[in-house]
C-alpha cells in the first residue's frame, strides 16, 4: 500500500488544511482528487492508503456525497476524525469590485453557510456549484466565475485576492472531516471514541425506527448523528446512518451492534475512532445498569445460571 493520502482538492481545501493537523502526514504523500468519490476510490483500489474528506458540517448536517460514498461500493472503515473552524473569504481577481459579481461558486456545503450574506450583499448574483471550494477559486481564476467562497488561505495560490473576509451565517460553524481506509481491526478504545453505522431495515413497519434506536437507548448510548439516506430502491426506502458515544469493544456498544445485526437487514460497520474533541462518552449512571461493568456483571450471572450455580 503506497504510503499516501488521498484528499478532497485541489490544492487550497479546507479539507486540506484539516489534513495537515495530523502529525503523520509528515512522512505521507499528500494527493489531491477532483472529488470525494475519486478520493474513496483511491483507497479502494489501493492507490492511497487512506482518504481525508468532509463529512459532516455544524450548519447542515451530514455531507450527503461523503454519506453515500460510504453506504454503497466496497467497504471503507474510518479511523480518525478531524473538526475545523471554518470561515469564507469572497475570493476574486484583483481590481474586482463588489458590483462586478455576477457569479459566485463554491461547494454545495459552503452555500448554507455563507445564504444570509450572500442575499444581504449580492441578492442578484447567480451561485454555480464546484466541486471544492478551491476548484471555485480556480474557476475564478480562468475567468469562468467572478468570485468564489473559499478560505483566505487559497487566494494567493489562484492568484486572487480577498474583497472579503470572515463570511459566515452561523458564529463558531465547523466541519467534521474523517480519515477513510480500508476495513482492518479498529484502534484500541481511549476513553472518548465514536462508532459509525449504518442500517437498513428488513421491512417498512410502524415503530421500525424506534425499534432500531432502542438498541442504542436501553443500553444508555447517545447518539451523535442520524441521518436517512435513500436507498436507491424506490421512494420511502431509507437507510440510516448514525454515530454513537462509545468503541465497538465497550460491551454495551457491542451488545447494540449485536441486537442491531438481529433485527437488520444489513448493517454495515464504518469504525470505532477517537472523538475530535476527546470528550468522553456520556455513559448513564451505574445505577442505571448501562456501565461496563454492568454488562459483564449481568452476563456473567446468565452463566452462572446455565451452570445450575446461581
Amino acid at each position: 500500500m503506497p504510503a499516501s493520502y488521498a484528499y478532497l482538492g485541489p490544492e487550497g481545501t479546507f479539507t486540506e488544511v484539516a489534513l495537515r493537523t495530523l502529525p503523520e502526514t509528515a512522512t505521507r504523500e499528500l494527493i489531491p482528487y477532483v472529488s470525494v468519490q475519486s478520493a474513496l476510490d483511491a483507497v479502494r483500489a489501493g492507490e492511497a492508503e487512506a482518504a481525508f474528506v468532509p463529512i459532516e458540517n455544524s450548519v447542515e448536517g451530514g455531507i450527503t456525497t461523503t454519506l453515500d460514498e460510504l453506504v454503497a461500493g466496497a467497504p471503507l472503515m474510518i479511523y480518525r476524525e478531524v473538526l475545523l473552524s471554518i470561515t469564507f473569504a469572497l475570493l476574486v481577481r484583483p481590481g474586482t469590485k463588489l458590483s462586478d459579481i455576477k457569479t459566485v461558486s463554491a461547494h454545495p456545503a459552503a452555500q448554507p453557510q455563507v445564504r444570509n450574506w450572500l442575499k444581504k450583499n449580492l441578492p442578484d448574483a447567480h451561485w454555480e456549484s464546484a466541486a471544492s471550494n478551491a476548484d471555485a477559486a480556480r474557476l475564478v481564476q480562468e475567468g469562468q466565475y467572478d468570485a468564489a467562497f473559499a478560505g483566505e488561505f487559497a487566494a494567493a495560490r489562484y492568484g486572487l485576492e480577498a474583497l472579503e473576509t470572515g463570511i459566515h451565517d452561523a458564529e463558531n460553524a465547523q466541519t467534521r472531516f474523517v480519515l477513510v481506509g480500508r476495513p482492518a481491526r479498529p484502534a484500541a478504545p481511549t476513553g472518548a471514541d465514536k462508532t459509525s453505522v449504518v442500517l437498513w431495515q428488513r421491512d417498512d413497519h410502524p415503530g421500525g425506527l424506534r425499534d432500531l434506536l432502542g438498541e442504542f437507548a436501553t443500553r444508555g448510548i447517545n447518539l451523535m448523528l442520524l441521518q436517512s439516506r435513500p436507498t436507491g430502491a424506490g421512494i420511502g426506502n431509507y437507510c440510516f446512518c448514525i454515530d454513537a458515544e462509545g468503541h465497538i469493544s465497550d460491551r454495551r456498544v457491542a451488545e447494540a451492534l449485536m441486537g442491531l445485526k438481529r433485527i437488520c437487514l444489513e448493517v454495515r460497520f464504518l469504525g470505532s475512532y477517537p472523538r475530535a474533541d476527546m470528550k468522553p462518552g456520556d455513559v448513564q449512571p451505574p445505577r442505571l445498569g448501562t456501565s461496563d461493568e454492568a454488562f459483564v456483571s449481568a452476563s456473567d450471572w446468565v452463566a452462572r445460571c446455565q451452570d445450575g450455580r446461581f
